[in-house]
C-alpha cells in the first residue's frame, strides 16, 4: 500500500509558540532596562513561558486528536484497498485523492486524481458524470474506459457523505499485453524463432515494444541489439512486386509474409506482428516441428480474439476458445470445415476464399458471413495465408461482436419505435380534429331530436362509433407517449383491488387469479385509469396465451407487487434501469411462454400473433407507452418452468402519506352551463372552429373566431377586451402559446383555454403562462361548455 506524500505544515505551528516566548523575554529585558525592576521583569518572562506552555499543550492535544481521527478514518480503507484485486482510489468531498492502492499506481503510472486520468477526453467526461451520479444517487458506472489500449470498467460509489470510492475493474486485460511481451522476450520467443517465426509487438504509433531474438538478428544483425522504441516500418522495404523484405538484407533477401494479429481491442492497443519467410521453389520455408506447433497454439490460446487455423484441404486444424464462443460451436460435435458454420447463402463465398488463400493468395481479406445459429447477426471474418505453420495454411480471425450487435439492434429498435411513435402521434392529432367535428355535429343534432324520433338512434350510433374511434386514437397516443394523463400519487395495491372484480369476469372459470402484495410498498405517481388499462391488457393477453396452450385446463394468473430498493437495483446491474427505489408490478402466467424470435417484437405497434381479423396489435404497445410516459420501465421474459412474465417498475414518489390518493374523486359538473361574455376562438381547422362557435353561441356567449394567431392579434385591435381566449396549440404561422404571450402583454389577467389533440404534459413544457386550462381533443359540446364555464368561474 503506497502512502501519499504529506506537507510539513505542522512546522508552521511552532512559529506562534516561539513568538510568544520571545515576546515575553523581550518585554522582561525592556522593563529591566528602563525601570530596573527585577520583579516586574520576571513577571513578563514568566507570562511568556506560560503562554508558550499553553500553546504547546494545545498543539500536542489537537495534533493527537487529528492523528487519531485520521487513523480512525482511513486505516481500514488503506488495508482494504491494498488487499483488493482491482485498482482502488478514494477521493474526498473537495476532490482530493485521499488514498489509492499499488494497482492504481501501476494502472495509471502514478497518482493522478480521478476523473482527471490519462484517458481520452470522452472517457474523462464520462468519469466526471459518473462521479456526479455517485454524489447524487450513491453510485455510477462507466463501462468502457480505454487505458493504454485495454478496456477498463470504472465503478464509482459514495462512501458516507464525504468520500467517493473509485474501483477500476478488468485491469487483467491490461496485463495481457505485458504477458505477451514477456512471452516474446522469453523462452517462448526463442522457440518460435527456432521454428522460423519472427514475432514483434508494435505500439499504435509504429514503435517496437518487444521482439524475439530471431527478429533482432534479421533486422539489426545482432541478437542483443536494443530495438525497443525503434520505428518498425524502417526495418522493412517493399519492391515493385509488392514483396516485403528486411531493409538490411536488401532486394536479394528472402521475401516475408507479414501477419498482423490485433489481440486487444481499442484504438491505443498494441498489435502482435508475425513475420514468416515466403516459400518458393528454390528455398522451401522451414517446417514447424510438433513442439513448436504446440507453442504456437499456446500463444493463440492466450489471445482474446477468435482465431482458427485451417489446413490446405479446408479443414479445421486448431481453434481457440474465443473462436469457439463467438461461432457458437458445440464442443461435443465440432465442425469439420468452416463452411459448416455459416448459412447456405454464404458457404460458396467462404469456401472460395479459403481455397484462394490456401493456394498462396497474398495480403489478407475481410468478408461478412452469417452463422447458422444466429442468421440475423452478420459477423466479420479476416482471412489470411499462414505458411510455415506446419499443417496450417489459412488463418481465420473473427471478433465476438455479440454484445455490440445486441446494442446496435436495441438502438435500431428504439429508433424505429420513435419514428413510428411520431407518425402515430401525428395521425392521431389529425384524426382527433375530425372526430371533434363529428362528435360535435352529433351533439348539435341530438339537441333537435328527442328519443323516439326516427333519426335519434342513427345519430346515437354515429356518436358511439366516433367514441370508439376516439379510444383508438388514445391508444395511438399512448404508444407514442403523447396521450393526456391525469397522474395521481397512489398505491398500486389499491389499483389492483379496484380492477380485481373485472379481471375475474374477464379471465373466466378456468383461469385462477392469485394476488400477492409485498410489504413497505412506496407510493407511485401515475394515472389510475391508465394503470388499470395496463393490468387488464396484460391479464387478457396472459389468459389468451394459457387458453391457447390448454383450452380445457386453463391456468393460473399471478399478480404480485413488491418493493425494489436502490441496493437491489445496483445488484441487478441492469443497463436500462436507473438506480433508485421502485415499486414493481409482476404479472405471470402458466402458459407456454413467448417464442425467442417473437420476444423482441412484442412491444412493436400493430404486431400480433393472433389470427387475421382478431386484435389490433396495439395492446402491448399501448402498455409500453403508458408505462414509459409515467416514468417507468417494463420488461418481458420467459419463466424457467414455462409461462411468460411481465415486470413493471414505477419509481417511488417522494410524497407524504397524506398526499397518496386512495381513489379518484368524481368531478362535480355544473348544473347550469349558460353564460355570457365575449369568447375569442382561434382554430386553424374550419370544422372544429365552426363546432366551437355554434356550441358556445347556443350557451349564450358572444363568439368571435379567427383562423390563426396573426389574424387574432389583428382582430384585437378593433374589438373590446374579450372575456376568454380559446385557442388551439399547434397552428401554422404562429402557434397558440406564442399568440397567447402577446395577448397577455396587453391583457395580463385574460383567462386562456388551450385545446389540442396532443398530450397536455408534452405541451405544458412549452407553455410558461399562468391561469391556463387545457381541453383534450376530441371533446363533446357539453365538455366544451363545462370547460368554458369552469375557467370563467375561476375553478
Amino acid at each position: 500500500m503506497a502512502t501519499l506524500p504529506r506537507t510539513n505544515r505542522h512546522r508552521l505551528t511552532l512559529l506562534p509558540l516561539a513568538a510568544a516566548v520571545l515576546a515575553g523575554f523581550a518585554a522582561a529585558a525592556l522593563v529591566l532596562f528602563t525601570l530596573n525592576d527585577r520583579a516586574i521583569a520576571v513577571g513578563f518572562a514568566g507570562t511568556g513561558l506560560l503562554l508558550g506552555g499553553v500553546m504547546w499543550s494545545a498543539r500536542r492535544l489537537f495534533r493527537g486528536e487529528a492523528a487519531a481521527e485520521q487513523r480512525a478514518d482511513w486505516a481500514v480503507a488503506h488495508a482494504l484497498a491494498a488487499a483488493s484485486s482491482d485498482a482502488l482510489a478514494v477521493t474526498d468531498r473537495s476532490g482530493k485523492l485521499v488514498c489509492a492502492n499499488d494497482l492504481y499506481e501501476t494502472l495509471f503510472g502514478g497518482w493522478p486524481t480521478p476523473p482527471n486520468l490519462p484517458v481520452s477526453d470522452t472517457a474523462a467526461d464520462a468519469l466526471g458524470q459518473a462521479a456526479r451520479a455517485a454524489w447524487r444517487d450513491g453510485g455510477g458506472k462507466v463501462e468502457n474506459v480505454q487505458v493504454f489500449g485495454a478496456p477498463i470498467a470504472a465503478h464509482v460509489a459514495r462512501s458516507g457523505e464525504d468520500s467517493l470510492v473509485w474501483r477500476f475493474v478488468g485491469i487483467q486485460a491490461l496485463d495481457l499485453a505485458n504477458q505477451v511481451q514477456d512471452l516474446i522476450d522469453g523462452a517462448t520467443g526463442d522457440r518460435l524463432g527456432a521454428a522460423g517465426i519472427m514475432t514483434v509487438m508494435v505500439t499504435l504509433n509504429g514503435r517496437v515494444r518487444a521482439a524475439n531474438p530471431v527478429f533482432r538478428e534479421r533486422a539489426m544483425g545482432n541478437v542483443d541489439a536494443a530495438i525497443e522504441g525503434r520505428d518498425f516500418a524502417r526495418f522493412l522495404i517493399t519492391d515493385s512486386s509488392g514483396l516485403v523484405r528486411f531493409e538490411r538484407e536488401g532486394l536479394s533477401g528472402t521475401p516475408l509474409r507479414v501477419l498482423q494479429i490485433p489481440f486487444l481491442e481499442g484504438e491505443d492497443a498494441p498489435i502482435l506482428v508475425a513475420l514468416l519467410d515466403e516459400e518458393n521453389m528454390e528455398r522451401p520455408a522451414p517446417a514447424i516441428g510438433p513442439g513448436a506447433a504446440a507453442h504456437v497454439r499456446s500463444l493463440i490460446a492466450l489471445l482474446p480474439s477468435g482465431i482458427a487455423l485451417i489446413d490446405r484441404d479446408g479443414r479445421f486444424v486448431h481453434m481457440n476458445d474465443p473462436f469457439v464462443r463467438a461461432a457458437r460451436i458445440n464442443a461435443a460435435a465440432p465442425p469439420l470445415y468452416p463452411i459448416d458454420l455459416v448459412v447456405r447463402e454464404d458457404k460458396a463465398a467462404l469456401a472460395d476464399a479459403v481455397r484462394r488463400f490456401a493456394g498462396g493468395a497474398g495480403q489478407s481479406a475481410e468478408m461478412t458471413v452469417r452463422f447458422v445459429d444466429a442468421p440475423e447477426e452478420p459477423v466479420a471474418l479476416t482471412i489470411a495465408g499462414a505458411r510455415g505453420l506446419g499443417d496450417a495454411a489459412v488463418l481465420i480471425s473473427l471478433k465476438d461482436s455479440g454484445e455490440e450487435g445486441k446494442l446496435k439492434r436495441q438502438v435500431a429498435q428504439a429508433t424505429k419505435m420513435q419514428a413510428v411513435g411520431q407518425l402515430a402521434g401525428g395521425v392521431a392529432h389529425d384524426f382527433n380534429n375530425i372526430l371533434t367535428a363529428i362528435i360535435g355535429h352529433c351533439d348539435l343534432m341530438l339537441m333537435r331530436h328527442s328519443p323516439g324520433d326516427s333519426d335519434y338512434d342513427d345519430i346515437q350510433q354515429i356518436r358511439a362509433n366516433s367514441n370508439r374511434a376516439a379510444s383508438l386514437t388514445r391508444q395511438l397516443l399512448a404508444f407514442s407517449r403523447q396521450q393526456t394523463l391525469r397522474p395521481q400519487v397512489l398505491q398500486i395495491p389499491d389499483v389492483i383491488s379496484e380492477v380485481s372484480n373485472l379481471l375475474k369476469r374477464l379471465l373466466g372459470e378456468t383461469v385462477r387469479l392469485e394476488v400477492k402484495h409485498g410489504r413497505n410498498l412506496g407510493p407511485v405517481r401515475a394515472d389510475p385509469g391508465q394503470l388499470e388499462q395496463v393490468v387488464v391488457n396484460l391479464a387478457v393477453n396472459a389468459r389468451d396465451a394459457m387458453l391457447s396452450a390448454n383450452p380445457n385446463g386453463g391456468g393460473i394468473l399471478t399478480i404480485e407487487t413488491l418493493a425494489v430498493s436502490a441496493t437491489e437495483v445496483r445488484r441487478m446491474d441492469d443497463d436500462v434501469l436507473p438506480l433508485g427505489d421502485y415499486t414493481a408490478l409482476r404479472i405471470a402466467d402458466t402458459g407456454t411462454g413467448i417464442p425467442a424470435d417473437i420476444l423482441p417484437k412484442i412491444f412493436e405497434p400493430f404486431f400480433t400473433t393472433k389470427e387475421v381479423g382478431k386484435g389490433t396489435g396495439l395492446g402491448l404497445s399501448t402498455v409500453y407507452g403508458i408505462i414509459k410516459q409515467s416514468g417507468g420501465f417494463i420488461f418481458a421474459d420467459n419463466l424457467p418452468g414455462g409461462g411468460a412474465e411481465f415486470t413493471v417498475y414505477l419509481p417511488v414518489h417522494a410524497a407524504p402519506e397524506a398526499q397518496v390518493a386512495k381513489a379518484p374523486l368524481a368531478k362535480q359538473k355544473p348544473a347550469d352551463l349558460w353564460g355570457s361574455g365575449t369568447v375569442l376562438v382561434v382554430e386553424d381547422e374550419d370544422m372544429v372552429r365552426a363546432i366551437a362557435e355554434r356550441a358556445l353561441s347556443r350557451q349564450g356567449y358572444t363568439v368571435i373566431t379567427a383562423e390563426n394567431g396573426e389574424v387574432a392579434l389583428e382582430m384585437l385591435d378593433g374589438i373590446e377586451r374579450p372575456d376568454l381566449l380559446i385557442s388551439d396549440v399547434v397552428m401554422p404561422l404562429m402557434d397558440g402559446p406564442t399568440m397567447a404571450r402577446q395577448i397577455r402583454n396587453r391583457y395580463p389577467d385574460l383567462p386562456i383555454l388551450f385545446m389540442s389533440g396532443y398530450a397536455e404534459e408534452q405541451l405544458r413544457r412549452s407553455i410558461d403562462l399562468d391561469n391556463v386550462a387545457f381541453l383534450p381533443k376530441p371533446f363533446s359540446v357539453q365538455q366544451l361548455a363545462e370547460a368554458t364555464r369552469d375557467i370563467l368561474d375561476g375553478k
